[in-house]
């Protein structure tokens, strides 16, 4: 891995939360968790069932994580090709 592989310290973070990004990721973090909820804890938000808040916040807080990840890296990727081509 040389030194054109390694991305500055910041890049990361600064394409993880600019962009758009972070309200795209919400808006699928919204959607899947949702989903997410129903099916897994339907029992606890309609029935007679405990609800489990550690998995309520991470049926969010995982596909905002992914939807990010995936954001970033496909920008990284972008990015690459288009030093590559220059």
């Amino acid at each position: 891995m040389g030194a054109q592989d390694e991305a500055p310290a910041g890049s990361w973070l600064q394409r993880a939360t600019s962009n758009g990004v972070p309200r795209r990721s919400l808006l699928v973090a919204l959607v899947v968790g949702s989903i997410l909820n129903m099916i897994n804890q339907w029992d606890g938000l309609f029935g007679d069932a405990a609800l489990d808040l550690l998995q309520l916040c991470l049926n969010f807080v995982v596909p905002y994580l992914v939807a990010t990840y995936g954001a970033v890296s496909m920008r990284r990727s972008s990015a690459r090709s288009h030093a590559v081509e220059d």
